[in-house]
């Protein structure tokens, strides 16, 4: 029998696995929240699914998303990553990427873990919305403009509404997987 999933996902097998194992799961730890957090500022102004075919290219050219080694890079590192023809070569992004691991370190000083600061906005617990179509699903909400004005307060780049937002969507901040979806009240 075919699971009914959230409209988005296609048939694309990579779509599939990350929809049923990933999206939507609550995440926090803090490595992995860097990782989406990374990954969702390169998405900006392109399809999750380039990002997604892209992401073992990422860990790779990324050190794993470690943070701790990426706020180090200098810049014989942002060159070899600027002609790195695995990930996506955005100057603005990989110097984000660089300065937004300083930040996240800040937070983690400031909070205990960024885990407690972004999950702070959601009072530790996921919100479930109850969309019946994937129309119906916002690109930014009033809680995700708020958490971006304090990230871009707090020195982060990229990290505008849309980008959050779909940030708290892929680590479970929000469920924004429609009702008829088999992952709905599985997350």
């Amino acid at each position: 029998m075919n699971k009914k999933r959230c409209a988005w996902v296609g048939d694309d097998s990579l779509y599939i696995k990350y929809h049923d194992t990933e999206w939507g799961v609550p995440l926090y730890d803090d490595a992995k929240l860097f990782e989406f957090l990374i990954l969702e500022t390169f998405q900006a102004g392109l399809s999750w699914i380039t990002v997604l075919r892209k992401r073992e290219n990422f860990r790779k050219a990324f050190d794993n998303f470690d943070y701790k080694k990426i706020a180090t890079y200098d810049d014989v590192k942002f060159s070899e990553l600027l002609n790195n023809a695995g990930i996506i070569r955005n100057k603005l992004k990989i110097k984000a990427t660089i300065s937004n691991a300083i930040c996240f370190m800040n937070v983690q000083n400031e909070f205990g873990s960024f885990s407690n600061y972004i999950w702070s906005f959601t009072n530790g617990k996921p919100i479930k919305n109850k969309w019946i179509k994937n129309e119906d699903v916002p690109a930014n909400t009033i809680l995700s403009d708020q958490i971006s004005k304090d990230l871009k307060k707090r020195g982060f780049k990229f990290v505008g509404s849309t980008v959050i937002y779909a940030h708290m969507q892929a680590t479970g901040m929000v469920n924004d997987h429609t009702v008829d979806c088999f992952r709905y009240n599985e997350v």
